[in-house]
């Protein structure tokens, strides 16, 4: 999980198309800071953690309950409109979004189960109580589930031709094709593809988040989600994950280290 969160640390500063599409860029700024993409991470780490074998009703209100609390005490940190409505309301509802939203704070779900059945349940359960629309699901389910193949010891050509079967996204494009014409959107339709072409590229942890940087536009997160997949392939390097550290909460960096121990 601390994959993912030095994935939005790292691709922050590049966001809005700030950056100039290039993986020549310094890993760490003052601008290096985490934002809602962390946030959600480390909510939806901490309602799967307390409620694993529990009956889905008690995992969604977990999940609400523990989004609205983190998203509260961070309420500055670049949540989308529609969703920080929904982190104050009284009675929040899932609201039909598709935005990549809900593939940015799934990583706990790839790690925390053992087939890949449960993980894509657990995965549209975390969805579901915001971005209920078929495409913020599978965006979940997808980002899961690679991590889940990806720890699981899979090849990058498994993971590709599974993602490809069960999510029916392409991944015949490359990250120069991509990079020209990708503009800011945080649509799961566009992102994802963004996120399989810097992980399927990339030779290290290292390179994936460079790659996914370098495609422009919502780097946080196609960084973010990228981060968390390439976490479970390569592992991350020691240098990188204290640089991350330093840089996080210690209770955000004590729910990844819970997650990935198990």
């Amino acid at each position: 999980m601390i994959g993912a969160m030095l994935g939005d640390m790292i691709g922050a500063p590049y966001e809005f198309d700030r950056g100039s599409k290039t993986k020549d860029f310094p890993l760490f700024s003052k601008e290096s800071r985490f934002t809602d993409d962390s946030v959600m991470t480390a909510a939806v780490a901490e309602a799967l953690l307390e409620t694993q074998g529990q009956p889905d009703a008690v995992i969604c209100a977990a999940l609400i309950r523990s989004m609205q609390k983190w998203g509260r005490a961070y309420p500055n940190a670049g949540y989308g409109g529609m969703f920080i409505r929904w982190l104050f309301s009284a009675n929040p509802k899932p609201y039909g979004s598709f935005g990549n939203g809900s593939a940015m704070r799934v990583s706990a779900a790839g790690w925390l189960y053992d087939d890949p059945e449960t993980t894509r349940h657990i995965a549209m359960l975390t969805a579901s109580v915001s971005h209920n629309h078929s495409e913020g699901i599978k965006g979940a389910e997808a980002a899961a589930s690679a991590i889940f193949l990806a720890r699981q010891g899979s090849s990058k050509e498994e993971i590709r031709a599974y993602i490809t079967r069960e999510f029916g996204y392409d991944l015949t494009q490359t990250c120069d094709d991509l990079r020209t014409g990708n503009r800011h959107n945080e649509t799961c339709q566009v992102t994802m593809p963004l996120v399989f072409a810097a992980f399927l590229e990339s030779s290290s942890f290292e390179d994936a988040i460079r790659n996914a940087v370098s495609l422009g536009g919502d780097t946080d997160t196609v960084a973010c989600i990228t981060g968390g997949i390439a976490q479970a392939y390569y592992g991350v390097p020691e240098q990188l994950a204290a640089e991350g550290r330093k840089r996080l909460p210690q209770k955000m960096c004590a729910l990844a280290e819970r997650v990935i121990s198990g």
